[in-house]
């Protein structure tokens, strides 16, 4: 049983697993798009930002075409996954989410200067997943294994922007983020343990044993990045738009946790204090919108996500037997990612959308037994769309997204425990609702 192979290279992955992540059609754990107008245009909305949840999550250099406007979304997410770590197929029990989300933009302090922003999160994500071993020889008993995390993130971007002329604008986003977590990654074998004394020597009862690790009491971490973006109309019928965003760096989320243990051959942790760092990488966009007719809509985006940079590894600083900190290897690669979306004004109330999106998968199948607790692994997505202009300044936007399923394998003799080769699938769904108020 390789106990210290699920111990120690699963849990950096379920740390990092929910973020802005795992929520929504996501690139890694990134979502496609934030509020409904982004989801309907599978997230090709650099060069084509339409409202203010768009503009300051995107671009925010859209915000200096946009009239004085607000709008809420809300959002139910349903990501389906399913695992095997050797013993068989498992999927996890925690499969609904719900992601708000608020923006709003107005005239600022100077002529053609506005002041907008964004504010939006999840519910809390996470996996919880619970595999029954039976008898085998590394476990005369059986036992099974524990699986659980949950983390939120939250995100606020004050926005301004500067409509330079017609044509050129530029903006720029401060993201302060909040994130919390806690996860729990134990093995139980059930085996005998000595219970006392008799007259022909020790006396012995088969009970649970348990180890690993478990940081499961919640914790906050708070970070800062920023995001640059430009808008030029070239002309009527074409419009370029480009950001780069910032890593948000985040302060350590710190657990007190009791006795730890990575496995028979890893380190143990004695209880105290545990910590551990999860960033959120730096990124570049650019788009290209079209209008071959004033009421047709065409938008491109291509995304190059620095995973590498901050999903590695994972380290846990804590009171080790080995020293300061463990690292948890994860090897994500660095993620391009390709949107299109269509916009089709019906008529003057109606506007119908769609797009699709590809994103290169981050995590390769020979790193499958690194990620079984978080696989990012979707690859392509599909969405509709539609606003209803309902009157006297409010309108009404929906949208759904389908990410179809994808599937990882590992080699096989790399799976935490059991002879089947590790695997990881995921696929995913969202309809959401947007309420927008034109002032």
């Amino acid at each position: 049983m390789k106990k210290s192979r699920i111990l120690s290279v699963a849990v950096g992955a379920a740390v990092a697993l929910g973020f802005s992540a795992g929520a929504l059609a996501t690139d890694g754990y990134q979502l496609i798009g934030i509020g409904q107008y982004a989801v309907g245009m599978a997230g090709a909305v650099v060069a084509a930002p339409d409202d203010p949840l768009s503009a300051a999550m995107s671009n925010p250099a859209g915000l200096a075409f946009l009239t004085p406007q607000a709008a809420f979304s809300a959002e139910i997410f349903n990501p389906v996954r399913k695992t095997n770590l050797g013993n068989g197929e498992i999927g996890s029990h925690s499969n609904v989410y719900g992601i708000p989300a608020i923006g709003w933009v107005a005239p600022a302090f100077a002529k053609n200067w506005v002041f907008g922003g964004g504010v939006y999160g999840t519910s809390g994500l996470g996996v919880n997943y619970l595999q029954n071993l039976s008898s085998n020889p590394q476990m005369p008993y059986g036992g099974y294994a524990q699986a659980y995390s949950s983390i939120t993130f939250m995100q606020m971007a004050p926005s301004v922007a500067w409509k330079v002329n017609d044509r050129l604008a530029v903006g720029a986003s401060l993201n302060i983020a909040a994130e919390q977590g806690s996860f729990q990654q134990t093995l139980t074998e059930y085996a005998p343990v000595i219970v006392g004394s008799g007259p022909n020597g020790p006396v012995t009862q088969v009970a649970p044993v348990t180890g690993g690790l478990n940081l499961s009491t919640p914790s906050w971490a708070y970070g800062v990045g920023a995001t640059f973006g430009v808008l030029y109309k070239v002309n009527d019928m074409v419009t370029l738009g480009a950001t780069y965003k910032s890593p948000v760096m985040f302060t350590p989320m710190t657990w007190q946790g009791g006795a730890q243990s990575l496995g028979q051959n890893g380190p143990f942790g004695a209880p105290g204090q545990y910590s551990g760092h999860l960033n959120y990488p730096q990124q570049v966009a650019l788009g290209l919108a079209i209008r071959p007719i004033p009421q047709w809509l065409i938008s491109v985006e291509g995304q190059w996500i620095n995973w590498r940079a901050t999903m590695n590894s994972f380290t846990i600083y804590g009171p080790w037997s080995t020293g300061s900190y463990v690292q948890l290897p994860m090897h994500w690669s660095n993620q391009w990612v390709a949107n299109i979306g269509t916009q089709y004004d019906v008529n003057n109330w109606l506007q119908v959308r769609g797009g699709y999106t590809y994103g290169s998968n981050p995590i390769s199948n020979a790193n499958t037994g690194n990620n079984l607790l978080f696989p990012a692994v979707v690859q392509n997505a599909i969405t509709v769309g539609a606003t209803q202009k309902l009157g006297m300044g409010w309108k009404l936007t929906e949208a759904y997204m389908h990410e179809f399923a994808n599937t990882i394998t590992g080699p096989v003799g790399t799976a935490p425990f059991g002879p089947q080769a590790p695997s990881a699938t995921l696929s995913e769904n969202s309809f959401g609702l947007q309420v927008g108020y034109d002032f």
